[in-house]
C-alpha cells in the first residue's frame, strides 16, 4: 500500500512542489490539499492519511494549534510531518512539543523530502536528531521543565530502556540500537514500546523531548 500523504500549506507553489515530488514514487500517494490548517481535522477523515505534511505558519490556524487539535480529536491521527521555511525556529519546537513527529524544510531536495516522509510514516528512528537537540537547546527549559520531569521520574525507567531512550535521542535506528547494544531489534523494538508507554509518548520524537526537558538527556 502507498503511504498517503495529505497537504497543508498557505502557499500553492510549495503543495505544488511537494506534490510533484512525492507523487513521483511509485509508493506515495497524496490524497488531499488544503491552505489553512483550520481544514485538518474534517480532511483528515476524509482522507485517512498516513502523514500529514503541514506549515507551520498559516493566517487562520497555524500547524501549531492544528496539531494541538488534530490529536485531541482524531482517535487514530496520522504522523505529522512540520514544514517551515526556517529550521531553527521557536515556532517548530511548539509544534514538536504540541505532538508532530518531525519537520521539513521547505528547501529541502527532493529526495530529501521523499526521505522524510518515509521516515515519518515508519517511525523506527528520529528525524534530523541534531536539528532536534540544537532545538531543545534553545527553546527547551535546560533540564528544569517540572512536567517533563515528573513523566520521567514516574515512567521507572529501567536502566536498559534509559539506554535504549539515550540512543533514540541521538538518532539512532532500532537497527542501529540493536547493534550497539548487541540485542536483537525486536528486543530493541519492545524496548522502544515500553519507553513510550512509561513516558506516555506518542512517538520518539515526544519521548526524546521529555528526555532532553526533563535533563535525563543534555541536548548539547
Amino acid at each position: 500500500m502507498p503511504v498517503r500523504v495529505l497537504l497543508v500549506d498557505d502557499e500553492p507553489l510549495v503543495r505544488a512542489g511537494l506534490r510533484a515530488v512525492l507523487e513521483a514514487q511509485p509508493d506515495m500517494a497524496v490524497v488531499g490539499e488544503a491552505a489553512d490548517g483550520a481544514a485538518v481535522i474534517p480532511l483528515v477523515r476524509q482522507t485517512r492519511p498516513d502523514v500529514l505534511a503541514m506549515d507551520v505558519r498559516m493566517p487562520l490556524l497555524d500547524g501549531i494549534e492544528a496539531t494541538r487539535a488534530l490529536l485531541r480529536t482524531v482517535a487514530d491521527p496520522p504522523k505529522i510531518l512540520v514544514v517551515t521555511t526556517f529550521e531553527n525556529d521557536e515556532y517548530v519546537y511548539e509544534a514538536l512539543r504540541a505532538g508532530a513527529d518531525g519537520f521539513l524544510l521547505k528547501r529541502a531536495r527532493p529526495a530529501e523530502i521523499v526521505h522524510a516522509v518515509r521516515l515519518i510514516a515508519e517511525g523506527e528512528s528520529l528525524l534530523f536528531p541534531a536539528s532536534v537537540r540544537q532545538l531543545a537547546a534553545e527553546y527547551g527549559d535546560g533540564g528544569g521543565n517540572r512536567a517533563a520531569r515528573a513523566a520521567l521520574e514516574r515512567a521507572r525507567l529501567t536502566e536498559r530502556e534509559g539506554e535504549v531512550l539515550r540512543l533514540m535521542a541521538r538518532g539512532l535506528s532500532n537497527a542501529e540500537i540493536a547493534a550497539r547494544l548487541v540485542v536483537g531489534t525486536e528486543t530493541v523494538k519492545s524496548h522502544v514500546s515500553a519507553v513510550l508507554a512509561k513516558l506516555g509518548a506518542r512517538d520518539r520524537t515526544q519521548a526524546v523531548i521529555t528526555a532532553y526537558e526533563s535533563g535525563f538527556v543534555a541536548p548539547g
